[in-house]
């Protein structure tokens, strides 16, 4: 799919990889974004930075089913049309099975996690879809692409990412069987697993942990740059033969329990 005027909905989109997601559609491939997320500070000064005609952003909590059909829609009514969708958002969320005092800990930390990660990423791309499934085909092929961001905590989860790591997997877990039924109407579904990136996310991480990632980066030894993971979104949209998969963009990481 070529992205040059085409629209795409980031969630997520005013911080992190979605913020750089979206400068990156924008700025190097023509494109129109909908950023979805809870920052009105941040939305407002993404947009001022890549100009109303090109951006939106709309205020949606992506557990919120009927805020995620809203804001599908304001995007419908500006662009006129829907043709990408990025998951980006997401929470980290620390917790383990047991807490200190060896008691169950409570589900509801387990929960919004997977609301957020899971089933968020869910009710966001099945709204883009409707849209997406009434575009003409390009090329006569597909009619959309979809993104979902996992993590490589869904195939090596540390020790305290019970609710992230599982919530992620759930991520991966979607591409496949979401290939599968989309085939029929040419949407083409794929994740990504970043590594360890610079993102606000990694804030909540402590300098021993981040150290023990870093450790477990092969080549190049670093954070990921994010306009890394933008650019594979864009190959990821542009490559119509992609279909089903689960990227690890992460330098060959393989991290280690704790």
């Amino acid at each position: 799919m070529r992205l040059q005027e085409k629209v795409a909905v980031i969630t997520g989109g005013a911080s992190g990889l979605g913020r750089r997601t979206a400068e990156y559609f924008v700025r190097e491939k023509g494109a129109k974004v909908v950023v979805f997320d809870l920052n009105d500070e941040a939305g407002a000064a993404l947009v001022a930075q890549l100009g109303e005609a090109n951006a939106l952003y709309q205020l949606v909590d992506v557990t919120d089913e009927a805020a995620v059909a809203a804001g599908v829609q304001a995007g419908v009514e500006r662009f006129g049309r829907i043709d990408v969708c990025v998951n980006c958002a997401g929470i980290p969320t620390p917790m383990k099975i047991l807490d200190k005092d060896a008691r169950a800990s409570n589900c509801g930390e387990f929960l919004r996690t997977v609301l957020v990660n899971l089933v968020g990423a869910f009710q966001v791309m099945a709204h883009c879809i409707a849209q997406m499934a009434g575009n003409a085909p390009e090329n006569g092929e597909e009619r959309g692409v979809v993104i979902n961001v996992a993590s490589i905590a869904a195939f090596e989860g540390q020790i305290g990412t019970t609710g992230y790591s599982s919530s992620k997997a759930g991520v991966v877990g979607l591409s496949l069987p979401a290939a599968r039924e989309l085939a029929a109407i040419g949407v083409r579904v794929n994740s990504i697993a970043p590594g360890l990136f610079n993102t606000p996310m990694a804030q909540f991480l402590s300098p021993k942990a981040i150290e023990s990632l870093l450790a477990a980066v092969e080549f190049p030894k670093r954070f990921g740059d994010m306009a890394e993971f933008a650019s594979l979104c864009a190959y990821l949209c542009e490559n119509a033969y992609l279909n089903g998969e689960c990227i690890r963009l992460d330098a060959a990481a393989r991290v280690r329990a704790r």
